[in-house]
């Protein structure tokens, strides 16, 4: 799931509302549009470890706290008083007051800029939007500068979407291309998870006949990660920072 296409109010309570279903964030767990909030929260719980631990927890490139700030907002969230955290932490109490303050001054800051982007882009022609790079463990550079209208017309151009998963016609030449492909081709496998090569394997085989090409080009454009031993292969994920 792309956590970065959900409202806040969705990525704060931890679920999601689908046409047909309420839906946690984290895993395929659905359930009736009915369900009482406590009990998706329970889910949350006890399959996550909670939605804040989740959430300070997850593997986005969007992610940007430190292991540090993970375990403050989850000593914070506790409710716990600045004085025995400090205690805890080996700090002064007015270190964690100051803390407390630089995520504050943060959200601030949060909140004015997405305004202003909305403000900015609420005009946007949507020929000219720009796609959305995966998760990526470096920098994308300008092969990554592709509109979501170019990104259709190329997958529509080379691959067949009357089956499921869609079968991929031919394999594309120019870059650009082959970045829109490999987008559409991550899609299918799932992201959190590690996979032995037989079973990325079995993903890869019905989109395209030389799907060890494919598995190829996805750990060489930094779309999969592999141990050196190639008995473990995952979705990449942005580096975590630590300080």
């Amino acid at each position: 799931m792309d956590l970065t296409t959900l409202t806040l109010t969705d990525l704060t309570q931890g679920w999601h509302q689908t046409a047909n279903a309420l839906v946690c964030n984290y895993c395929d767990a659905q359930f009736p549009l009915d369900t009482p909030a406590m009990t998706i929260a329970h889910h949350l719980q006890t399959a996550h470890g909670g939605n804040l631990h989740a959430l300070v927890h997850l593997d986005s490139r969007y992610n940007t706290l430190t292991t540090k700030q993970q375990a403050l907002l989850t000593a914070f969230a506790t409710g716990i008083k600045d004085k025995d955290l400090a205690a805890q932490t080996g700090v002064t109490a007015a270190t964690i007051r100051h803390q407390k303050f630089t995520f504050r001054e943060k959200a601030k800051q949060a909140k004015l800029y997405l305004a202003s982007y909305q403000a900015a882009f609420a005009q946007e022609d949507p020929h000219e939007r720009l796609l959305d790079v995966p998760q990526h463990p470096q920098e994308p550079d300008d092969r990554w500068l592709i509109t979501e209208d170019e990104a259709a017309q190329t997958l529509q151009h080379y691959f067949d979407f009357t089956q499921e998963p869609p079968r991929l016609i031919r394999w594309p030449k120019k870059q650009k291309a082959v970045i829109v492909v490999l987008t559409r081709i991550i899609a299918e496998i799932p992201d959190q998870q590690q996979f032995t090569e037989p079973q990325i394997n079995a993903y890869l085989r019905p989109i395209y006949p030389d799907y060890t090409m494919v598995r190829r080009f996805l750990i060489e454009y930094h779309f999969l990660q592999r141990t050196p031993d190639g008995t473990a292969y995952w979705r990449t994920a942005a580096p975590r920072k630590d300080s």
